[in-house]
């Protein structure tokens, strides 16, 4: 009798305001900044699904990621600022609550596929993260294999005859296969498995990262001496990006579950420095990766809820990787932990503009808490601070090459230094570089 109590217990937890639960759905592409989208307004990138995305939900216009992969897949999955759990390079503290382990305890189905990098030799790590299924690419950190698992002495590849680890075990290996295929392929098989029941599934892609290898689209696809010049296949691997997401979109649709499903697609972080894209009115914009610039941090987030998202919606306030749990969160009518840094989207989502967003704040160091001070900013619409105390006029100097200077550039220092102080007075002395 009390299995089956909690067993209704379970099931009403999963019962929402929206009928049937949502499933949610986290689409975060590799090394790709807002400039490679066609929805962003390139014309030397075709992204018509991201696009038809856009066009019947919400795209934001001021999203921002952190500069690198870790740090950013830290900060999405916790809802929280890099300088109170970001350790180090390659690793996500499994103690730490994660909108995996969130939804799951509200009796959803969790799923992770693609680029892992967050436990480099441990393959429970994902499921200590919440997740109940993976497939996923990188669980080394290169010379580090045991007698058990000797493929940890090389990561492998993550396009062609991709290595692949599904729930603890090495996959079989895929000659000729195409790692983002293989991993799509999972993910749709998923959906169908799961249509009857709420599901979270994250896809941090393995797209379109270096090396800068043909697609099986491209015309050198089998030739042994591949090119990896940037220019060759940088944009074949953007239209591959928008193509299997495509395939995920189609499933939803072939399945009926598009009204029941948010999907939310963004970046990691900037485009890498190799890849050179015009763009209107800003010439030839340089990828950013690495760098807390607009071009490092500036990223596509894009929201779709077929039949609870006003098409052609367009959102101007500041969102960061912050707001997905407590969005996920809202969604989903999970408890949410408290301490998190962000927000829900939901209120944008409904239409409510005038949200309280007027500022936005980054904690940042390449290799975490264990190699010294954070560098920080602090943004609205119009000004960036940097706690090393540079002012940039963000729209007149986007590159942030001309430091602002003059009374109206003053009080906005003012005004932003009290904000940071506030936030960065949480932190131990010494916590942020100055």
């Amino acid at each position: 009798m009390r299995a089956l109590f909690v067993s209704l217990l379970a099931l009403a937890s999963i019962v929402t305001l929206w009928g049937r639960s949502p499933n949610v759905i986290v689409i975060m592409a590799d090394d790709i900044g807002f400039e490679c989208y066609s929805a962003y307004g390139s014309s030397f990138y075709s992204t018509p699904n991201i696009d038809r995305l856009a066009e019947t939900g919400a795209l934001f216009t001021h999203a921002y990621s952190q500069p690198i992969c870790t740090p950013s897949r830290v900060k999405i999955m916790t809802g929280r600022y890099n300088f109170r759990n970001y350790k180090e390079f390659r690793v996500l503290d499994l103690d730490e609550p994660n909108f995996a382990k969130m939804v799951k305890a509200n009796g959803y189905s969790t799923m992770i596929a693609g680029k892992w990098q967050l436990s480099p030799e441990n393959l429970d790590g994902p499921f200590q993260a919440g997740f109940d299924d993976y497939l996923l690419w990188h669980f080394t950190l290169g010379n580090q294999a045991t007698s058990e698992y000797p493929v940890f002495n090389d990561k492998g590849s993550r396009y062609k005859s991709p290595r692949l680890f599904e729930n603890g075990k090495v996959v079989p290996r895929l000659d000729g296969a195409y790692g983002p295929d293989v991993v799509t392929d999972y993910i749709v098989d998923y959906i169908e498995q799961k249509q009857s029941e709420p599901f979270l599934i994250y896809y941090p892609m393995i797209l379109v990262h270096n090396p800068f290898d043909p697609t099986p689209l491209s015309p050198d696809w089998e030739k042994k001496d591949k090119s990896r010049d940037p220019r060759d296949h940088f944009q074949e691997m953007v239209i591959h990006m928008d193509k299997v997401i495509g395939r995920i979109v189609d499933k939803l649709d072939e399945t009926g579950l598009r009204e029941d499903t948010l999907i939310l697609i963004t970046g990691d972080n900037g485009t890498n420095t190799a890849i050179h894209s015009p763009f209107p009115g800003r010439g030839l914009v340089q990828g950013g990766k690495g760098k807390m610039t607009d071009a490092g941090t500036r990223v596509a987030f894009v929201a779709n809820w077929k039949g609870r998202i006003q098409p052609g919606t367009k959102i101007d306030q500041l969102v960061s990787f912050a707001d997905v749990l407590p969005t996920i969160g809202d969604v989903t009518e999970s408890r949410i932990p408290s301490g998190m840094d962000g927000q829900s989207l939901m209120p944008l989502f409904k239409g409510k503009l005038d949200q309280d967003r007027d500022w936005l704040f980054m904690s940042y160091s390449r290799n975490g808490l264990e190699s010294g001070p954070f560098r920080c900013f602090i943004r609205d619409q119009r000004w960036k601070l940097y706690s090393t105390g540079e002012l940039y006029d963000m729209p007149n100097d986007w590159l942030e090459q001309y430091p602002a200077s003059g009374l109206e550039a003053d009080a906005a220092r003012q005004r932003l230094q009290r904000l940071m102080d506030k936030i960065t007075s949480q932190a131990p002395a010494g916590h942020f570089a100055r």
